[in-house]
């Protein structure tokens, strides 16, 4: 069937437009009904993208579901998706219908609220899929403003403030990168991204400014990217807009931002990064890998003293996605699959971690985590579905957590001995404060009277968390269902990466049709 990637891509606009145009009506009315058509089109998103997994070859590492045409002005519209992207859209289509779920008790411009999510998943699934340059940008930077307005308009206090900062970090960091496609552009005269991979961008050293450049050109335009996925990520020490944007965010939106929006930095790695500018990837990896381990310890220090769930939640978001830029930079079967995997992982986790601090914050309306204790006296299910994640956050063996740890580590342990020894503190401090944070919220005697009638979760609640344990046990004992499908790609990736490096050159790469 022709067309797929963009049916999936454009039901959940097509939605947004409806909504826009017909819902009309009493205001109950037109807010029950604005859910509805929300998750009816999110879960017709699932299904198509399940459609599409089931169609797809893993041993084929090129493109697949190519779509092309020409567009206005003469710019290319092509969609493709491959090993490394496709779970990335499955990640997506999976939790937007749980993230829609969650939102059912919102009340306030309830329209206005679906039509923000619907066009914000149309946007990350184009980045995901996006083989053209100038496609890719307009979905990467069309996204921020779905989840500007999100945070701006039904986040915390300090909304305004967070939703800005948000912005101008990412929309900043996305501007060097601009000039860079500009830049690429006239010097591969296409702006086709598998074209792009099979070129070969300049590495010969220069100076400039009095500055000596190794890797050339490469090195340049690794950097210009490098800027605006490790802003998106993000990276030490360019992430302190994160935790504000968490805790201002209302608890749909930090889970968008966690499960998906980060990932897009990640991906970008992988995408242009490692097979586009591999002699600038080699001649920047050490400096990529130090500043991982430095944002796994130094953000696990910070998350120990955090009175604020969301905010201790978002500073472990920090240090898990070190582990990723860790994977990915030792350039190895092993760190890339497990820095995928994490991302993967992370996605199910630190969703239904936020979704945790949502199910109380709904009845609380505090973060604040003396406001808590004993709820396990209270809230017995709610206890055990937190304890779950909480454990899974801290890589428990048996859940998806462990295995995307422990592969980065044994990935990273063959590049730099040094490097895997700090980022291992990592775990040991994850598990202080995960633990420390269970302990106080849900352990303990319930003394405060504030949550005497405080009540356990509604079946609502139940329903969305049942498919997050389910995947989060299922990749933890068969984590083939991952590596199965990347594998292959990944291996083409990394054997085109090491035989670039060594000629100093971008060899032809996995992306022909």
């Amino acid at each position: 069937m022709d067309n797929l990637l963009s049916i999936v891509t454009f039901i959940p606009a097509l939605a947004a437009l409806i909504l826009i145009v017909f819902l009309r009506g009493e205001e109950e009315a037109a807010n029950r009904n604005a859910k509805w058509l929300a998750l009816i089109a999110t879960s017709v998103t699932f299904l198509v993208s399940l459609f599409i997994l089931f169609q797809f070859d893993p041993a084929n590492t090129g493109f697949q579901f190519v779509e092309e045409r020409t567009w206005i002005m003469g710019l290319t519209y092509k969609m493709g998706i491959d090993g490394i992207s496709i779970l990335f859209v499955m990640l997506t289509t999976f939790m937007m219908p749980l993230v829609i779920a969650a939102s059912w008790d919102v009340n306030t411009r309830v329209k206005e609220y679906m039509i923000a999510f619907l066009l914000l998943e149309t946007l990350m699934l184009g980045v995901f899929m996006a083989l053209d340059l100038v496609l890719f940008y307009l979905f990467f930077e069309a996204g921020l403003i779905p989840m500007f307005l999100i945070i701006g308009i039904w986040g915390g206090k300090a909304r305004i403030y967070a939703s800005f900062k948000f912005f101008l970090y990412t929309f900043l960091g996305s501007v060097l990168m601009l000039v860079a496609m500009v830049a690429m552009y006239s010097d591969a005269g296409t702006t086709d991204i598998p074209a792009l991979m099979r070129h070969t961008f300049g590495s010969e050293s220069f100076s400039i400014l009095g500055v000596h450049v190794v890797g050339g050109l490469q090195t340049l335009l690794f950097l210009a990217f490098f800027a605006s996925f490790a802003v998106k990520m993000p990276m030490w020490p360019v992430h302190t807009w994160l935790p504000d944007a968490h805790v201002q965010a209302p608890t749909a939106g930090s889970v968008v931002l966690a499960a998906i929006l980060l990932k897009m930095g990640g991906y970008g790695f992988l995408r242009f990064s490692l097979p586009m500018f591999p002699v600038g990837s080699e001649v920047m990896t050490p400096l990529v890998l130090w500043m991982s381990a430095i944002a796994i310890v130094y953000t696990s220090l910070v998350a120990l003293v955090q009175e604020d769930m969301k905010k201790l939640i978002a500073y472990s978001s920090v240090a898990h996605m070190g582990y990723v830029t860790m994977g990915i930079f030792a350039a190895n079967q092993q760190g890339i699959d497990g820095a995928i995997f994490q991302m993967i992982s992370h996605g199910f986790i630190s969703g239904a971690l936020f979704l945790c601090v949502g199910v109380i914050y709904d009845r609380m309306h505090t973060r604040d985590i003396d406001a808590y204790g004993g709820l396990v006296n209270r809230m017995p299910a709610y206890a055990l579905i937190f304890m779950f994640f909480t454990m899974a956050n801290v890589g428990l063996p048996g859940t998806s957590g462990f295995v995307g740890e422990f592969l980065t580590l044994v990935g990273i342990f063959q590049v730099n001995t040094w490097v895997a020894l700090v980022a291992c503190s990592g775990v040991i401090l994850s598990a202080a404060y995960a633990l420390w944070l269970y302990r106080r919220v849900v352990l303990g005697d319930l003394i405060k009277e504030s949550l005497r009638t405080i009540s356990d979760m509604t079946r609502r609640e139940k329903a969305i968390f049942a498919p997050l344990v389910v995947m989060t046990l299922l990749l933890g004992v068969y984590p083939a269902l991952v590596t199965d499908i990347i594998g292959p790609s990944v291996e083409a990736l990394i054997a085109d990466y090491d035989l670039a490096r060594a000629e100093g050159s971008t060899l032809p790469m996995l992306a022909q049709n």
